[in-house]
């Protein structure tokens, strides 16, 4: 009996030891991580290097024939912000900075039907990758982006992976993948010019996040040119337009923002590309695919890189114009808005 009463006397001691025993055990083990969210998802805001300070208007000049304009200078150029003419600087030399660049493919949808000719993208970014300080990376998207090859100067690596895609779903998230570049974009170092080349349909189905009010300002702000490569406007064209996730109720109609949003949804991959100062093209076959690919990776390097500080910087969205002196028949490409930031505070 005595023995019954000192082992339950024991037990009862020992009861709340082993609690607190298991209790610091649990207290010492490592907290759960949570899921890590894809590269440039997240994260501290970029730096944006458009400011109301300076804006950087890179500019291509390209004759009748195809061929680039050299040789222009800054008495050349005339730039008007909202119509006011600018005190200009033009950079004499081409554009000779390293480049990163993203390229974003579409795999949603119809667009298993290019993945021919996105398999013999690889060879072509080359173009991009002459200086050995340049890098590219990989992004697919149908109803949202991924990173499919981090930031690498290895074109085998981004050729390997073009070479494997997977069918996404029906969505064409087109608003959610550029707003997605632009960060990735944004993270690369100041000196590098940026570029992201998509290649996609032309309208968006199934963006999420990104409205287009709201892409207007992150591409005005920032200084990623964008080269639009677009499927061919019949193949790409869906029985369902885009659909109003409700940028637009609480949009003032009367307001700049009005026409880039309206044409936004019309066409997605032009506008970006023409906001930026950058280019949109279609194709159809392989042979138009290719030479579609090599004029841009061309067009990206040879352009004059113009900067100004606007004589009225009012915060908002700014209409650009650029054109010669001297009119010499040529095309002009130039970036035609830019947003404005409000000054800190």
């Amino acid at each position: 009996m005595r023995f019954g009463c000192l082992f339950l006397f024991l037990l009862v001691l020992a009861s709340p030891s082993a609690a607190a025993a298991q209790k610091s055990s649990s207290q010492n083990l490592p907290p759960i991580e949570p899921p890590r969210p894809m590269p440039g998802a997240q994260g501290p805001a970029p730096t944006l290097r458009v400011t109301t300070t300076e804006v950087l208007v890179p500019t291509l000049v390209e004759k009748r024939d195809g061929e680039i304009l050299y040789g222009l200078k800054q008495k050349d150029f005339i730039l008007e912000d909202n119509g006011v003419p600018q005190t200009i600087r033009v950079q004499e030399e081409m554009d000779t900075a390293p480049v990163a660049l993203v390229v974003a493919v579409d795999l949603g949808g119809a667009s298993v039907l290019e993945f021919d000719k996105l398999a013999k993208l690889g060879p072509l970014l080359d173009l991009f990758l002459s200086d050995p300080r340049s890098r590219v990376a990989l992004v697919g998207f149908d109803s949202t982006p991924q990173l499919i090859q981090d930031f690498t100067h290895a074109g085998d690596e981004v050729n390997g992976e073009l070479k494997n895609l997977e069918p996404g779903d029906g969505g064409a998230a087109i608003l959610d993948t550029v707003s997605y570049a632009v960060n990735l974009l944004e993270s690369q170092p100041k000196e590098f010019r940026r570029v992201l080349l998509l290649i996609s349909e032309e309208r968006d189905h199934g963006s999420k996040h990104a409205r287009p009010a709201q892409l207007i300002e992150q591409v005005g702000r920032s200084d990623v040119l964008v080269l639009s490569v677009s499927f061919s406007p019949g193949r790409a064209e869906f029985a369902h337009d885009v659909k109003d996730n409700g940028d637009d109720r609480t949009l003032n109609m009367v307001s700049a923002l009005a026409m880039p949003v309206k044409a936004l949804k019309k066409n997605v991959t032009k506008e970006i590309a023409q906001m930026s100062g950058g280019e949109y093209t279609t194709f159809t076959g392989d042979k138009k695919f290719e030479a579609r690919v090599v004029d841009a990776a061309k067009h990206a390097r040879n352009r004059y890189l113009i900067t100004f500080s606007p004589s009225n910087p009012t915060p908002g969205l700014h209409t650009l114009r650029v054109r010669t002196a001297e009119d010499y028949g040529a095309r002009i490409v130039a970036r035609d808005h830019y947003w404005a930031a409000a000054p800190a505070p």
